[in-house]
Parts: structure tokens; C-alpha cells; sequence
């Protein structure tokens, strides 16, 4: 089983290349935005052409939040274009798309876990493009498995456990959001729910939702955090309006993970315990 990934120097980028020994029915091949630009048509052509794979994983994107609002341009291009190059040459070559989004395709007014067929609203400028990406994908394909996520830690790149633990080294005391709602996702956990979607043989096509179990807010998160690492540290909960941000987050973002639990045959690890491993 052939697969190529892309963004191989991102956070679940680098969390696939963890998990890869355990599977050695399938060989991966890794790709950086350094070794391979997504909107370059030429490039991707040459590597789809070489290794015929049976899969694609696109785990790149761009991720930057709140700098999307200013640098629209980059995300769309990133986002939409290079998403709708990759989904072109998996048409042109037989390969099964698995395409990373993302919570922000919803604007967070719901107060119960957002299902795959909940109306998408994004209200800013990353959930826009990312949704325009999914659109692209919907369009040009048949063979997909759109994978919806959220609130992405490990200990791979950038992240929120990383910068609290971060921060704590240097402060105090910290201040926290705790009226924006989801579940923080192990990004392992989910590229070992990647790696069992690609062996599954499964034909049942479209959006999936994966999270780790359960939700917490921003603050729940990073007292767990501490707690788990046992730092000591004055940890205050704030309201969003007492931290403003150019972009707007989704106030309610939990999944529901109904539907790829009962394709896949997947267990999905509460939040907590993933995070004490």
C-alpha cells in the first residue's frame, strides 16, 4: 500500500512518520513543504507520477490562525489552490484523497457536538479557506475521506500544551480563555485513526469527525496540563472579550464521532488520558 503525505514537516506530519514502523503494510512516503510546494502543479506532478500511490494524506495547510486574516492570499492559496491541485492529480491517477480539516468550518453558535452534516458557517478567514478546500475536494473527487479535527497538541512543532509548558518556565501566573468550548485532539491518536481508515478498504466515501473523547475549554486544558506535568502555577480563567484576537474562534467546537467510529471500528481515547501519555 503506496502512500504519499504531504506536509511531512507539520505536527500530524510528524506524527505519522512516529506511528509509521507500526504499520508495515503500508508504506509511507513523507514530503515537506520544503521538499514539495502543493501549489506548484509541475512538482506534484512529477511525484505523483513516480510513486503511483495508492494514497494521499494532505496534512498540510495553513494553520495560522489569526496571521490568515491579514495574509488572505497565502491561505488561499495554500488552503484552496493547492487543495484543489492535489485533489486534480489524485483524479488523474486513481489515488484516495485523505484530506485534514478542521472545527472552524463552524461558527461555534451550537451547544451540542457538531455532526458531519451540521450547516458549516466559518467566520473567519482560515475556516473560509478550509471549507472552500473541502468544496474543491467535493467537487473534483469521488474517492475521499475528509477528516474533520480540532484543538491539535503533541509533542511535535508548535502547539498550546507545548507553549503552556513553555510559559510556565517564565511565569507565575497565566491567564486562560474558558468560554470557548471543544476537545483537544492528540495528533498520534489521530494519525492512528488515519492509518486504520487506509487499511479499512472502506468505500463509504466523505466527511468523517475525529477527536479525542470529551470537552474541555481552553483553561480546562492547560490546568490539566500542569497538573499532569506537575507545575505549580496561579492559573486564571478569562473571557474572550479580556483576550481579543483578529480572528474569531468557534465559541462551541465539540465533534461528534459517531459516524467514524462505526466505519472504522475505532476507540477513541478520552482527552485526558491521551494527554497523560
Amino acid at each position: 500500500m503506496v502512500v504519499l503525505v504531504l506536509g511531512a514537516g507539520g505536527q500530524l506530519g510528524q506524527s505519522l512518520q512516529f506511528i509509521a514502523n507500526d504499520y508495515p503494510e503500508i508504506q509511507f512516503n513523507f514530503f515537506s513543504r520544503l521538499d514539495l510546494d502543493i501549489t506548484n502543479e509541475l512538482e506534484l506532478k512529477s511525484i505523483f507520477n513516480s510513486l503511483r500511490p495508492n494514497f494521499c494524506v494532505n496534512a498540510s495547510a495553513y494553520t495560522a490562525v489569526d496571521k490568515s486574516e491579514s495574509e488572505q492570499e497565502q491561505a488561499h492559496l495554500i488552503n484552496v489552490e493547492g487543495v484543489k491541485n492535489i485533489a486534480l492529480m489524485c483524479q488523474n491517477f486513481d489515488t484516495t484523497l485523505i484530506h485534514v480539516s478542521t472545527d472552524f468550518v463552524f461558527d461555534g453558535s451550537k451547544n451540542s457536538p457538531y455532526t458531519e452534516d451540521d450547516v458549516t458557517n466559518p467566520q473567519g478567514v482560515y475556516g473560509k479557506t478550509k471549507r472552500e478546500g473541502e468544496l474543491e475536494i467535493i467537487r473534483i473527487l469521488k474517492k475521499y475521506f475528509i477528516i474533520r479535527t480540532s484543538w491539535l497538541y503533541s509533542q511535535f512543532s508548535a502547539n498550546f500544551m507545548k507553549t503552556m509548558l513553555r510559559l510556565a518556565r517564565d511565569r507565575d501566573s497565566l491567564s486562560v480563555v474558558n468560554d470557548q468550548i471543544g476537545t483537544p485532539t492528540h495528533a498520534v491518536d489521530l494519525a492512528n485513526a488515519i492509518a486504520k481508515v487506509i487499511l479499512s478498504s472502506s468505500t463509504n466515501y466523505g466527511i468523517y469527525h475525529y477527536s479525542n473523547e470529551g470537552k474541555a475549554s481552553w483553561y480546562d486544558f492547560a490546568k490539566k496540563i500542569f497538573e499532569v506535568n506537575k507545575i505549580e502555577i496561579n492559573l486564571k480563567p478569562i473571557s474572550t472579550s479580556e483576550f481579543p484576537t483578529p480572528a474569531q474562534r468557534p465559541k462551541y467546537s465539540v465533534l461528534d464521532k459517531s459516524k467514524i467510529k462505526k466505519e472504522f471500528n475505532l476507540l477513541i481515547e478520552e482527552w485526558q488520558d491521551s494527554l497523560k501519555k
